[in-house]
């Protein structure tokens, strides 16, 4: 049987509600549909943890970053080094083993290593639109007899993050720049060109017609985690936006991380056209995931690295082979651990034995109901288990480090209900699931995770 082409698409700091197929009415991502439309949406995906590192970690390897004792973008700090287990079974290694031609580009971000330490050909180190254009020209000019396996890592919206950064540092009237912006240039003009109102309306108009409202979740919770205010006072520009900005900036933030979607689903579109073009549509399996979200003002919070919903849940669509199409389940994967052996199977690859991980493909391809599982997410500052319904959240630090959500009846996490004795069978059964993946850390590839240090940090 012939083996299907696979195409894997990655934005950076998109969350799972900021396309218009899951029913954002501020926002217009046709491609990004276009794909949900001849595949499966999975609208309760979560990554292993919402930070760039630790995440793509997960979704090149399949396992959890704890596995690597990786909980930050600074995994030197607390890691000795990829397991030689991932190493062995780079993900480019294994599909050119059994015939594809693996190529990578874009965006990175990994730990240790590389996309072509994992076996992958990089063609592009570009980012945007140059990343789209030479993706694009590999599948309409592709004439091997082999099958294709492609990364496409794609920036945006991750330029959303540029926003505080820079209003930070202007309100500071700081004369020189932090050290960590040096080389960013572009991705800092492209978040001020994101930010500018549309021409030819009043300032008026575009708040009372077009630029997107607050979420329903805007204001801190009144019992917040003792964590969430450490994570906004960890970064100067943080703690700043919060405190400082208006109703109207934050709008503004929306409207550009918004803009900034929707300039990345266009250079998508290229990919996707180049597939029809080249007559590859029907013989190419396409993953369209990001590595984690952004808080775009919900809890007066932006960024990322925390563990509520908006920087956990990620898209993650998968249009298959042959399978049925245009659906969507609402059970909970995970795309750092089910991707990997997603991509196995449909190459024909047996999985290592490590994996956590299952295989979507019998799901995607309507042949298999998908289990109802506990997954967890970690973060520097704590671990959240959900089951897709219920979701606890165990944060490192502070009297009210426990909370417990009902996402059917509290989605935007708006108070914890951890105190409610009707939940309390469901609550014992995530913590269970926290303290589960906690204790089989340690022993995962002989790497010892201090534990102890991370709480007390």
């Amino acid at each position: 049987m012939k083996k299907p082409n696979i195409l894997w698409i990655l934005t950076d700091q998109q969350s799972a509600g900021m396309m218009s197929c899951a029913g954002n009415r501020s926002i217009d991502t046709p491609n990004m549909d276009r794909i949900a439309k001849d595949g499966l949406r999975f609208t309760n995906a979560y990554c292993t943890n919402p930070i760039c590192m630790p995440s793509r970690f997960s979704l090149l390897s399949g396992v959890y970053p704890l596995d690597a004792a990786i909980i930050h973008n600074e995994p030197e700090r607390t890691s000795p080094g990829l397991p030689a287990e991932v190493e062995t079974n780079g993900l480019g290694k294994l599909l050119k083993g059994q015939g594809y031609n693996a190529v990578y580009g874009g965006q990175e971000h990994l730990p240790f290593t590389s996309s072509t330490g994992l076996g992958f050909d990089n063609i592009c180190s570009d980012q945007r639109e140059k990343l789209a254009d030479t993706c694009a020209d590999y599948i309409r000019n592709y004439r091997d007899g082999k099958p294709f396996a492609m990364v496409a890592s794609f920036i945006n919206p991750h330029d959303i993050c540029f926003m505080a950064i820079l209003d930070e540092i202007e309100h500071r009237n700081k004369r020189v720049l932090p050290e960590w912006l040096a080389g960013m240039e572009i991705d800092a003009a492209t978040c001020r060109e994101a930010e500018k109102l549309p021409e030819g309306i009043s300032r008026k108009q575009f708040f009372s017609e077009v630029c997107p409202p607050l979420p329903l979740n805007f204001l801190p919770a009144p019992d917040e985690p003792e964590a969430i205010a450490a994570l906004q006072t960890d970064r100067s520009f943080k703690q700043f936006v919060r405190e400082s900005y208006t109703d109207e900036r934050w709008r503004i933030h929306r409207w550009a991380y918004k803009n900034l979607t929707e300039k990345v689903d266009g250079q998508i579109g290229k990919l996707l056209d180049a597939l029809f073009g080249a007559g590859l549509w029907e013989d190419t399996v396409i993953i369209f995931t990001s590595d984690h979200g952004d808080m775009d003002a919900s809890h007066k919070m932006e960024h990322k690295e925390c563990l509520y919903r908006e920087c956990c849940n990620i898209p993650l669509i998968i249009k298959g082979i042959g399978g049925p199409a245009g659906g969507s389940e609402e059970k909970p994967v995970s795309n750092g651990l089910d991707i990997f052996p997603t991509i196995l199977e449909y190459a024909g690859i047996r999985p290592p034995g490590y994996l956590e991980g299952f295989s979507l493909k019998e799901n995607v391809q309507g042949t298999r109901a998908l289990p109802r599982r506990p997954l967890v997410v970690e973060c520097e500052y704590g671990l959240a288990a959900t089951d897709g319904r219920y979701k606890y959240t165990h944060y490192y630090r502070g009297a009210r480090a426990d909370q417990f959500y009902d996402l059917s009846v509290n989605p935007g996490e708006m108070y914890n209900q951890i105190v409610e004795e009707r939940y309390r069978e469901k609550a014992d059964e995530l913590r269970s699931a926290i303290d589960n993946h906690l204790a089989l850390r340690p022993a995962r590839f002989g790497i010892g995770r201090l534990i102890e240090h991370v709480q007390a940090t």
